[in-house]
């Protein structure tokens, strides 16, 4: 298990965990981000992670990457 932000580009992963606040947890899983769910990292700018989950394109910064364990 890692952090998203450690996931290499164009591979899709499981995810494990959303951990963090449980304000931060909801705003996750609003977004697609769900225990057993895929997400596969596109790209990485600027310090935001790029990925895609439930087939949408997500940009979510590199604090909130970390709290997605795959």
């Amino acid at each position: 298990m890692m952090p998203l932000t450690l996931a290499s580009a164009g591979e899709v992963n499981i995810i494990k965990k959303v951990g963090g606040k449980p304000e931060t947890r909801k705003f996750l899983e609003a977004l697609g981000f769900v225990a057993g769910g895929n997400v596969t990292v596109i790209s990485e700018n600027g310090g935001n992670v790029i990925v895609n989950v439930k087939g949408a394109r997500v940009a979510v910064s590199r604090e909130m990457a970390m709290k997605i364990i795959v």
